[in-house]
Formats: C-alpha cells, structure tokens, sequence
C-alpha cells in the first residue's frame, strides 16, 4: 500500500501540498501540529517513494530552506484514477477512426455529462447549484470546493468560485487538450442562466484548476 493510500500523517501532507501547491517543513509541521522533526522524517519517506519533489530557497548565510511540492506521480495519486487505461483507449480509438472523431466523441461525452449536471443540481439558487455541483465533482473523485469571490464593482450580483485541486482526467487532458474546453462548456450549460470563466488551469503547469460563476 503506497502512502497515497494510508490514512496517515503522510496523507495528510499530500493533501495540503495539493490544496496549497508548496509549502516548508515548518508550514507542514505548524499546520499538522507535529515536530519539525517528525514532519522532515515524513518528507524524506515521500520523496523516497517519488510522491513529492523539492526545491532549494536561498536563505542568506542560514540554513537554506527547502519547499516541497507534489511530483507528477505524487498529484496521479489523488485520488486512484484509470487515466493510462482511458488515454490508451483514446489513442487506439484515434487510430481506428481518426482524431476528429474521437473529438465528436468527447463532445459528444461532455454535452452528455452536462445534461446530467442541470438535471441534478436542480433549479435553486445559482449558489445553490453551485455548492450541488461541487458535491457531484468531490463524489466523482475530485477535491473540489466553492466560495464566494470579490463582488465585481460593474455588477452586484453574487459571485462564486469553483477550485478543484486535482483533476481526475489529467493523462487524458494532456493528450487531448480539448477536454478541458469541453470541460469549461460543461460547467456553462450545468449552472444554466450563468456565466462561467477559468481563472487557473493544472494543464497550464498551476496546481488547480479554478471557475469565476456569476449571473449573466
């Protein structure tokens, strides 16, 4: 069983590296509430399995400091995921039937997934449908969230951001970059009657991907 999978002091750093994107030995130990000690004991494992990565910050004449960050096998174990499976698949349908037609398929894939979003987030509130969808994406394998974002000084209306920390479909995306559109088109026509934008985007190297929602 990988550390990935252990519901321990390990897991817990992978996830908060995950929802922060860095952090220090010292932030880690501070924010579990263990030893410096402990915690470096911990690291020094993750990296031993390749689960974490770090990088060198000079700190003067001191002790340089070292922050750590998900390596790219660490981030593909949260949560468990069948992404080589489903890339693989891809690939050979591409070879079967083309690239434009596996993209159909997709699109085709994502107008049906939205329909299935409206549909059970209901017709309430927009932050209602907001915090259902988020529901749906955490039961799908995602480490999602909602809250509310800065209100625009042109228009009152609420705003509310959707930040998903992981994405369950990152090897597909990366072979098929158009998902990610498809994705953005998904979120528009589930939270029907609002306007969607991506703020943050894991395909473009930051650590979460992240929706602006509004009222049009």
């Amino acid at each position: 069983m990988t550390a990935a999978q252990q519901p321990s002091t390990k897991q817990d750093i992978l996830h908060h590296l995950l929802k922060q994107g860095q952090a220090t030995a010292q932030e880690l130990a501070e924010h579990l509430s263990i030893s410096p000690q402990a915690i470096r004991k911990h690291l020094k494992d993750l990296e031993d399995e390749g689960l974490i990565e770090h990088q060198v910050i000079p700190a003067g004449m001191g002790r340089p400091n070292y922050q750590y960050q998900l390596s790219h096998k660490g981030r593909d174990q949260l949560p468990e995921r069948y992404g080589e499976f489903a890339v693989s698949l891809l690939d050979t349908l591409a070879e079967t039937v083309g690239k434009e037609q596996v993209s159909k398929i997709l699109r085709k894939q994502w107008e049906r997934k939205a329909l299935e979003y409206r549909d059970r987030v209901g017709q309430g509130s927009l932050q209602e449908r907001v915090a259902k969808l988020v529901e749906l994406r955490q039961a799908e394998g995602y480490m999602a969230e909602w809250h509310y974002a800065q209100p625009d000084e042109k228009n009152a209306a609420p705003r509310y951001v959707i930040t998903e920390y992981n994405c369950a479909i990152s090897q597909i995306a990366e072979s098929f970059p158009s998902v990610c559109g498809h994705e953005l088109e998904m979120f528009q026509l589930a939270l029907e009657g609002s306007k969607v934008e991506r703020t943050h985007w894991i395909v473009n190297g930051e650590h979460r991907c992240g929706y602006l929602i509004q009222e049009k």
